[in-house]
């Protein structure tokens, strides 16, 4: 798991890094950051929740291996759309993690069939967020057997990427996350993650179909996801209060990610109605906006977790303290990147993206620091 988060940080940074200085063929650049980094590590978060969620213990070494051979077709993908490799590289390599996501969904399924009572309703986020992922790759595959489709099949793709694969986890995650970090219970969750399951999916299959087709058919889907994302910040506001939100620095990372989320999807109506044109800026907005604080919060609160597996320690809670210490200031200049990119800032949105990730690093220094000093 920790080298899973590793070189997803890596690959994020260095998508970032070569973004701002204009290096890479664009297609690449953005897949080191999605293919290597925020899929095997998505991967790497079900495997640690889905035996939580289930109660049926550590998983197997096998299914440990499934996020390192994700981050390793991503990266021949990566270097296939560079052109270091051979066009056809990028084919077998969706191929893989079409074929990991199927034995990830496989076993996730085992699991739930052999939970001790009934498991948590989270498990069927993730479930269908890798059915999005697999219909997501299978529109790759399909490229090459539709070269006239290319264009809607990759719209298809990415949309339900971003919203189905990393929406879909990402907000069957949360209400279980966040008041962990905050060390109180929700007694909501359960029935929101219940009745919330089949909305969130239909609006990011209505949005990555509309993008695909015609854009007015995605804006039921989006206003659908606005709903789901807005419902669950209004439970946190009711349950917890905003001082206790905002005091932490992982809850304030999370609660910044859904204000993210529910900015970007409003930015691609305006999208798609033609009010803003770049279709570019409004794929770094997102990140920016949902992607940076939901990893940045999520790590902070699994990466001591990961590092000290078993018993309760002293290091665990102070390095969780590193990484959260900044928090609330990460997620205020993830948003307002997203909003600098949205309105035409590019230097400000680089110089608050660079303070954030910055911010991160350090705490993560500290951390590690902590990590040696206990061994």
């Amino acid at each position: 798991m920790v080298a899973t988060a590793s070189l997803t940080l890596l690959a994020l940074l260095g998508s970032v890094v070569l973004t701002l200085a204009g290096l890479g063929a664009p297609l690449a650049v953005a897949h080191l950051a999605f293919a290597v980094g925020v899929v095997p590590l998505i991967f790497a978060a079900m495997i640690h929740f889905v035996p939580v969620l289930t109660r049926t213990g550590d998983p197997q070494a096998a299914i440990g291996r499934v996020p390192r051979l994700a981050q390793l077709a991503g990266l021949a993908a990566v270097l296939a759309m560079q052109g270091w490799l051979p066009h056809a590289v990028l084919y077998v390599a969706a191929a893989v993690d079409l074929l990991l996501a199927g034995f990830l969904l496989n076993w996730i399924a085992g699991r739930s069939r052999l939970a001790l009572g009934s498991p948590h309703p989270g498990w069927r986020w993730y479930g269908v967020a890798l059915g999005c992922l697999m219909l997501a790759l299978a529109a790759i595959l399909l490229q090459s057997a539709w070269p006239a489709y290319w264009l809607p099949l990759r719209r298809f793709h990415l949309h339900l990427n971003l919203l189905g694969l990393v929406g879909l986890a990402a907000l069957g995650t949360l209400p279980v996350l966040l008041p962990t970090a905050l060390g109180r219970p929700d007694p909501e969750a359960a029935g929101w993650l219940r009745r919330r399951l089949w909305p969130t999916a239909g609006g990011a299959l209505l949005v990555a179909a509309g993008c695909a087709i015609a854009w007015p058919y995605a804006v039921p889907g989006a206003l659908l996801l606005f709903v789901v994302a807005l419902g669950l910040g209004g439970q946190w506001l009711r349950r917890f209060g905003p001082r206790a939100l905002f005091a932490d620095g992982v809850a304030a990372s999370l609660s910044a990610a859904i204000l993210g989320l529910l900015l970007n999807l409003s930015a691609g109506v305006l999208h798609g109605a033609g009010i803003s044109d770049d279709a570019r800026t409004t794929l770094l907005a997102w990140v920016a906006g949902f992607l940076l604080p939901l990893l940045s919060g999520a790590l902070a609160q699994l990466l001591p977790v990961w590092w000290r597996p078993g018993p309760q320690t002293p290091a665990r809670p102070a390095m969780r303290r590193c990484l959260a210490a900044t928090g609330t200031w990460r997620g205020a200049l993830f948003v307002a990147a997203a909003v600098a990119l949205l309105t035409g800032q590019p230097a400000v949105a680089a110089a608050c993206v660079g303070t954030g990730i910055a911010l991160f690093a350090i705490g993560l220094l500290q951390a590690v620091r902590i990590l040696r000093s206990t061994r």
